[in-house]
């Protein structure tokens, strides 16, 4: 009850900016109007000035220089609160449009008043609009955020009110990342200035089941785990994947890379171990890392302080990863095998999450007949980057009434995170320094230096 909503929405904020900077400037402009005619000003004997004398004492030329001076003032004051409070700004320009929102599309009640003229003592015949329903909306930005409460009165224009998501992304130019349903309220939470939330591959992090991919996005792979990667030639695919291995190779975990076409992240065989671009081996690794998860899912029972719910983390395992590029490409190249590969590819999805072992699937395009029996739903963070089809994206997300957008820009896609929400999303920068190899071989031998000494001292105790 007692909680911080943010600022209510009113009607008279369809005029906040203007409102706001005259408000804000009207003092500064008089104080500066004022010291440029102080010296007359103390001067003038206020009791028995008149107009006459006033008209006399002003200097029409100084006066205009004195007014266009406080003008400029104040004009600079705004562009520097403009530039370095943009924040604020785009707070004002987004409760000024929530207002027009409601106003314009008729979502409250008035009632016509007459308005008292000049002489109360006479009649007026002129009226004016009275507002005595305005929606509750509150508006509130923070870390990047915005939080927009409204609340529910089940009245006639609750059914708008709770569906607002598309005027708000196209309307505020965010991006919606949930929407959650309170007692008498429902939230809506958007990313305001998304770009500015992207981050660098130095920033990208996994810790506790969850890695960073922007400023406000996470991929929680212990509690909605495997990832479906889709998108053309030239969208950034290819980074994101290295971007993601160098993150996991910072944790514990045990990673698998497939390339059927032995393109780039074929290139990681010369610096990191299980790395298969031939068809035998892929379907080998494949096989493998599915045995493996059966077995510990079968181990997990029996180790000590096993409890009934509990996933891998909880007894200290190590994630495992498959990473599985160009998906689709591969199951046209085994025909027949491909029966099996989705046969078990489909309990790895349903498995997984429990004992540690996460997909992460490429593609071109995740079409049905590659991903069927349910396997396309199981993938609950899924990323579309570069320029797809109106097909592509309701193969990605779904149907979905969303209004997809294209920016000419590198690793720019849209993403659920697996909330059913889709939301702006840019894969983190990789400057041009940067040299994935020589990092993923740094990191590898790292693991294995570790692994080693522990061994030793293993060795010791025995």
């Amino acid at each position: 009850m007692f909680n911080y909503k943010g600022k209510r929405i009113k009607a008279k904020d369809k005029q906040l900016v203007y409102h706001f900077f005259l408000s804000s400037t009207l003092l500064t402009f008089l104080v500066i109007v004022t010291l440029f005619h102080l010296k007359e000003l103390l001067r003038v004997n206020w009791q028995l000035i008149t107009l006459d004398d006033i008209s006399q004492k002003i200097q029409t030329p100084y006066f205009i220089a004195s007014v266009v001076t406080s003008f400029f003032v104040c004009s600079v004051l705004v562009l520097l609160f403009y530039y370095y409070r943009m924040d604020k700004v785009k707070e004002l320009q987004h409760r000024q449009k929530l207002a027009s929102m409601i106003i314009q599309n008729g979502w409250y009640e008035s009632e016509q008043v007459q308005s008292d003229s000049f002489f109360k003592d006479l009649g007026s015949s002129k009226t004016k609009e009275k507002i005595r329903y305005f929606p509750k909306i509150y508006y509130r930005l923070k870390d990047g955020l915005i939080h927009i409460q409204v609340e529910i009165t089940m009245g006639k224009y609750q059914d708008q009110l709770l569906r607002l998501e598309k005027k708000l992304e196209t309307g505020l130019y965010c991006e919606l990342t949930d929407k959650i349903l309170k007692d008498s309220y429902v939230e809506y939470l958007l990313l305001y200035d998304t770009i500015n939330n992207r981050i660098t591959v130095d920033d990208v992090q996994a810790q506790n089941g969850q890695l960073k991919l922007m400023d406000n996005v996470w991929w929680a792979y212990d509690s909605l785990p495997h990832m479906l990667i889709s998108g053309g030639t030239g969208g950034g695919k290819t980074y994101f994947i290295l971007t993601i291995i160098e993150a996991l190779l910072q944790t514990n975990a045990t990673i698998y890379v497939l390339d059927p076409k032995n393109a780039d992240l074929a290139d990681l065989e010369t610096v990191m171990p299980n790395v298969y671009y031939k068809k035998e081996d892929m379907i080998d690794c494949l096989n493998q890392f599915y045995d493996e998860m059966m077995l510990r899912n079968e181990n997990m029972k029996l180790m000590d302080g096993y409890k009934t719910g509990k996933n891998y983390a909880y007894l200290n395992l190590p994630a495992h990863f498959l990473v599985f590029d160009e998906y689709t490409s591969f199951m046209e190249m085994i025909g027949r095998d491909s029966i099996e590969v989705m046969s078990k590819l489909k309990q790895i999805v349903m498995l997984g999450r429990q004992s540690g072992f996460f997909l992460i699937l490429a593609c071109q395009r995740p079409d049905a007949k590659y991903l069927g029996d349910g396997i396309r739903d199981n993938f609950n963070f899924r990323v579309a980057l570069g320029r797809m089809s109106e097909l592509g994206y309701n193969m990605m997300f779904g149907e979905n009434d969303k209004d997809f957008f294209l920016k000419p820009i590198k690793g720019r896609g849209y993403v659920d995170v697996g909330t059913s929400v889709i939301s702006e999303f840019y894969t983190p920068l990789v400057p041009k320094e940067h040299d994935f190899l020589e990092a993923i071989q740094e990191l590898n031998q790292h693991k294995q230096a570790v692994a080693a000494s522990c061994e030793a001292k293993d060795a010791d105790t025995d």
